[in-house]
């Protein structure tokens, strides 16, 4: 326990100190004007995406790391930062917008996110400037389009889904962590909506995916395993039940080898277990209806 508490604050907690550092070395190109930006140490990636008329930033994560990706932008461009978009509204996410703001951004969440974070404050959190509803909305900066795509219930609140369509590129936060179980007891993820929106997802015209966990860059194939490893977690699952298995002990004796080389296995395998198997038994959580048709 004490081990996966420390993993979890190295996940959540930045030190300035830590990130007093070359910011150059953690900057990777995706496409011409397409960068991420992220310490794989701390395990956060954000997305900044340079037009003729100035920058888009996706997720601010908190002051430190928001701070960091401003001067990795700086490294790149000198042109204004204009919009500061949030993915969703988790805390560990949505800290740092003043960084910003301060410099002329124009912070941009989907309305689910936004009256979260109106209702939860954070000292760390600006809250957004706009909020936008429905299930898409285009931002169009010096010749680039950006799409932000909101695919319902899944994962928190507002979770966007950002897609440049000329440059086939995709953003997607906290969804698909490659080549890692799912984070601890899976909270806030309704786990049978995110599946859907994985399969969503990958009927989209992207090729590249950047990520918020993990690693910086990668493809539609990552989205696809962790959609697989949650669908293959479930079948072994129900294999124990109908060997008769008693159901406390099922979490502990089920084995995925296929994934034993995926980052914490060891350690979370049975978190993910007792998440899965309480969703079958209890009925799926979180949820909520939907009115977005009223």
């Amino acid at each position: 326990m004490k081990k996966i508490l420390c993993l979890i604050m190295t996940a959540t907690l930045w030190s300035s100190a830590s990130l007093a550092q070359d910011t150059s070395s953690h900057t990777t190109k995706a496409a011409d004007g397409v960068y991420s930006y992220g310490d794989p140490a701390m395990g956060y990636f954000s997305m900044f995406v340079v037009t003729d008329d100035g920058v888009i930033v996706v997720e601010p994560v908190n002051t430190a790391h928001a701070q960091a990706t401003l001067s990795a932008i700086r490294e790149v461009t000198d042109k204004p930062i204009r919009f500061l978009l949030h993915s969703h509204n988790h805390w560990d996410h949505s800290g740092g917008g003043q960084v910003f703001r301060d410099v002329g951004a124009t912070i941009v969440a989907h309305v689910e996110a936004y009256e979260w974070m109106k209702a939860n404050p954070h000292p760390d959190m600006a809250l957004p400037d706009e909020s936008w509803d429905g299930n898409r909305k285009d931002i169009v900066l010096g010749g680039r389009t950006l799409e932000l795509h909101y695919l319902g219930m899944n994962h928190g609140l507002g979770m966007t889904v950002f897609v440049l369509p000329k440059e086939k590129i995709a953003y997607i936060a906290d969804l698909v962590t490659p080549k890692r179980l799912l984070f601890t007891i899976v909270p806030d993820f309704n786990i049978g909506e995110t599946q859907r929106t994985l399969r969503e997802i990958e009927q989209m015209d992207i090729e590249t995916v950047l990520f918020s966990h993990g690693m910086p860059i990668g493809t539609k194939a990552e989205i696809a395993e962790i959609r697989q490893y949650t669908d293959d977690l479930r079948s072994a699952i129900h294999a124990e039940f109908k060997k008769g298995t008693n159901p406390f002990t099922i979490p502990n004796v089920i084995t995925l080898p296929k994934y034993e080389d995926w980052a914490m296995y060891d350690e979370w395998l049975v978190m993910n277990a007792w998440r899965i198997l309480l969703d079958d038994h209890m009925g799926p959580f979180p949820w909520r209806p939907d009115h977005s048709s009223e």
